[in-house]
């Protein structure tokens, strides 16, 4: 009989919940001055009406979608960190073996999907071949990916199945990784070596801001798992620190100084490097069953930061997107200029800002959908910019593919007069920029996700099965697997040679969830880390430290 290591308040019903997944058959900006109160926004009437059950046929497609990439990588690179699926080879991370990026990546998918055979074939090759004794050159273990993939992979399938094995896994793991969090300031170094557990630091000194900053869930899953408070407070400490270096406008550039902890001259940005830190403030006041205030108060700061000073609306079809700013002047912590830019990444605010106003930003119990009453002012508004952002989000798929591109520009262009957007240094038919390619990215469909369960408009289930649509037919190749189209406005579509872990943790899981019962993985009882990893919400066993 297996040793039990931890009992989770709750227990019980994440077991009975647990059961039921696993046995599951395949087949210019708003501001706090008044009450909001505009019925459109309570997404009411016949359309929002749908019970959130199973859509069959549509779950069923992305499963079959799942075992179709997933069936290519095991064909050609079983055990590879990546996978190449036009060459058909993976590849690794370090010179010395892999660590598991793409199965424990896609393991906890499998779970969801019932998806017994593949389960067990991946689960036999952590047991017998994952190792972390791999000494990987220069940068090669990144502090931030090596988290929120791995080590979130890891705890996810521990929590989906009970096995002791992906515990030890995690401890090993994460002990590893600690002297990562070993500098002046107590930010961590970029990345580390696993095989002598020593912390490779960036050579001007920098992290940016999002890589410090995701990795509250998973070390503080792991210490409430183990009862070692040292994982809780290493991650903790990093958030007192981006508390401490707090500027005027409640935002956070993308690069902070590890020595000393201050942010560094750089640009304020919810995409790359910026992003992830915006969605943990929320997801660490709700893992903790709402029990830590400080992450509210920081949480609330930041909204009324952002939707004073970066949420805009273009001029002629009034679509919301999230701008940045860049640093202007030896005055750079208050003065900016503003550039029209949006990462694909950023997408995932809508559905974040939709999940914050019905939890955040409640009076009581929320509707289903919710009606504006039940929400505070700063609830209101905050619904209000989700569900706006969502749909700038869907007009950036309005391309020749249906599929997003990973940078876009909200400016009228004399190209696309049509479109109060463009990409930068492309145009319809070519040529491309990197800003033109679609890597498989999930976070439309994650906000997709979250709009459909927080509303049950079935607008949102049917945006993500044109989503879903354009990936198999632009993205899905004859020989096996799913690639990055280069350029999103030209058809015929031309590959990269990169299936995305992602893709198979993200992308589609949350497609799947979004057709599957609204029973599976309950917004109440579980919150997702950025590599869509769910993790049960707990009341902490160990005393937080970073209070207000």
């Amino acid at each position: 009989m297996r040793r039990r290591t931890i009992q989770y308040i709750g227990l019980l019903f994440i077991v009975a919940v647990v059961t039921h997944l696993y046995f599951l058959s395949p087949s210019d900006s708003p501001r706090l001055d008044s009450e909001w109160n505009d019925d459109n926004y309570e997404l009411g009437g016949s359309e929002s009406q749908a019970s959130l059950t199973a859509d069959v046929h549509r779950r069923d497609a992305v499963v079959a979608a799942f075992q179709y990439a997933w069936s290519a990588y095991e064909r050609d690179a079983m055990g590879s960190d990546e996978y190449h699926p036009i060459s058909h080879r993976g590849t690794n991370l370090s010179t010395s073996g892999g660590i598991g990026y793409t199965v424990v990546d896609a393991i906890d998918t499998m779970l969801l999907m019932g998806l017994h055979q593949e389960y067990s074939r991946a689960s036999n090759w952590v047991r017998n071949h994952l190792s972390f004794d791999r000494d990987g050159q220069s940068r090669c273990f990144n502090t931030f990916e090596t988290t929120i993939r791995v080590l979130g992979g890891l705890l996810s399938a521990l929590h989906l199945t009970s096995d002791d094995m992906y515990l030890r896994h995690a401890v090993d793991l994460a002990d590893r990784m600690l002297p990562a969090f070993d500098t002046p300031s107590g930010l961590p170094m970029t990345s580390v070596n696993l095989k002598t557990s020593v912390g490779i630091q960036d050579p001007g000194n920098h992290i940016s801001t999002a890589e410090a900053t995701t990795l509250q869930l998973e070390f503080r899953d792991l210490a409430q798992l183990t009862k070692n408070d040292t994982y809780w407070y290493k991650a903790e400490k990093v958030m007192a620190v981006v508390k401490a270096a707090h500027l005027p406008s409640n935002l956070a550039p993308i690069s902070m100084n590890a020595n000393d902890g201050s942010f560094s001259h750089s640009e304020i940005r919810l995409g790359s490097r910026g992003d992830s830190y915006y969605e943990y403030l929320l997801k660490q006041w709700l893992q903790t069953d709402r029990t830590e205030p400080v992450y509210l108060k920081m949480y609330e700061d930041t909204m009324l930061g952002i939707h004073n000073h970066l949420v805009q609306t273009t001029p002629t079809r009034k679509l919301t997107y999230i701008a940045e700013l860049f640093p202007k002047g030896a005055d750079w912590r208050t003065t900016w200029d503003l550039n029209h830019k949006q990462d694909h990444l950023v997408c995932f605010l809508a559905g974040s800002l939709m999940l914050g106003a019905t939890t955040a930003g409640s009076r009581g119990a929320v509707s289903v959908p919710p009606k504006m009453d039940e929400l505070t002012r700063s609830g209101q508004r905050d619904w209000k910019t989700g569900v706006e952002l969502l749909e700038g989000c869907m007009a950036t798929h309005e391309t020749a593919t249906g599929l997003s591109p990973e940078i876009v520009q909200f400016q009228p262009s004399a190209d696309q007069p049509e479109r109060d957007w463009y990409i930068k240094g492309s145009r319809p038919g070519g040529p491309a920029s990197y800003d033109a390619r679609y890597m498989l990215r999930p976070e439309t469909v994650e906000s997709l996700f979250l709009a459909w369960r927080l509303t049950g408009n079935k607008r949102y289930r049917d945006y993500s099965w044109g989503i879903f649509q354009a990936i198999e037919k632009h993205c899905r190749l004859e020989s096996g697997g799913y690639a990055t189209v280069l350029d999103v406005d030209t058809v015929p579509v031309r590959h990269d040679d990169k299936q995305e872990t992602f893709y198979l943790s993200e992308t589609l899981k949350y497609l799947f969830l979004t057709f599957a019962d609204e029973s599976v993985l309950p917004l109440d009882g579980y919150v997702f880390n950025t590599e869509a990893h769910p993790l049960p919400v707990f009341r902490p066993s160990i005393q937080p430290m970073f209070t207000l």
